[in-house]
């Protein structure tokens, strides 16, 4: 990979004078003036502390910096040395994610300052996938088991059902020995029939709730279990067909959710509250939490119905 992989000299002028690639338009709001030399200092801030020696180099003689030179950080990375200079100068360049993957080893870039470098680059930015990163362990779990009784559960972008506490097993009435191997919320909700349906609102909530499906499909589109999983809910939900095919987007987000249940007379009003998990990007602990006292007294009559249906 040389200087002619992403220099590029074919640019237009905006009318505040600033040059711009057809590839890579500014952003709206965002003035390239300032994220070029911020992109500029955090690339000579990272090559800076990275030794030769860390990358298996001699350090040679009359070094004036104990960090890496840039034709050698071009050298690593597989990129033309006018290339890497005029990336970190600030130039008007465009860059590949593939580049700047490749910039970012380099660099030992550790995952907030590699989608640091994407933003300060305008390139989009897809985070790494991590094998088992869907994996909840013991602490995530003891979290959501502490929040008892608000009922709580881990999410991952497709609604499947990661970890759940007590309380949300009583609210959904969900038998964990009953349950299949991965048990998905949007699956659940769809297919039962809508008298048994937990949620009051169906007309109100499911369509956010695959708004919100979309929102993470656009990252898997084309991945063999996304696209089962579309199609399966579009084959066995008409009305899953018909909010899919409108296209709506939405991410996730504090809602006012309106259940049902067996136990208890009138309605549970209860705001959901999604908390993003470090090391886990797609995934979140999602807890409901009564909007009113009335709420707060049917969800502790739930539990106690629960706790009196175990045999």
């Amino acid at each position: 990979m040389g200087d002619v992989t992403t220099m590029t000299t074919t640019e237009h002028t905006t009318a505040t004078g600033r040059a711009t690639t057809p590839e890579h338009p500014p952003a709206p709001g965002r003035d390239r003036r300032r994220t070029r030399p911020e992109l500029a200092a955090f690339l000579k801030s990272r090559r800076a502390r990275v030794t030769p020696a860390d990358v298996g180099m001699p350090a040679g003689p009359r070094r004036r910096t104990p960090g890496l030179r840039r034709e050698e950080v071009a050298q690593l990375s597989g990129v033309g040395v006018t290339w890497y200079t005029w990336l970190e100068q600030g130039r008007p360049i465009n860059a590949s994610p593939q580049v700047l993957d490749a910039v970012a080893r380099t660099l030992r870039l550790d995952p907030p300052e590699r989608e640091h470098l994407y933003q300060l680059a305008e390139v989009p930015y897809e985070p790494a996938r991590v094998a088992g990163g869907e994996t909840v362990g013991p602490d995530i779990q003891g979290i959501i088991d502490a929040l008892d009784p608000l009922p709580a559960v881990v999410y991952n972008a497709r609604f499947d059902l990661l970890a759940t506490n007590a309380a949300y097993r009583a609210l959904f009435i969900l038998a964990p020995e009953t349950l299949p191997r991965t048990p998905n919320a949007l699956r659940t909700l769809f297919l039962a029939p809508e008298a048994t349906c937990p949620l009051v609102l169906r007309e109100t909530e499911l369509p956010v709730m695959v708004a919100t499906l979309r929102s993470g499909y656009g990252r898997h589109a084309g991945e063999p279990v996304w696209e089962d999983f579309i199609r399966g809910l579009i084959t066995a939900s008409p009305y899953f067909a018909e909010l899919w095919e409108s296209g709506d987007v939405a991410p996730p987000g504090p809602r006012v959710k309106t259940f049902r249940h067996r136990a208890v007379e009138g309605e549970l009003r209860m705001t959901s509250t999604s908390l993003s998990i470090n090391g886990m990007p797609e995934c979140r602990i999602v807890v409901y939490s009564p909007v009113d006292e009335e709420t707060h007294e049917r969800l502790a009559a739930v539990r106690t119905d629960n706790e009196k249906s175990r045999p």
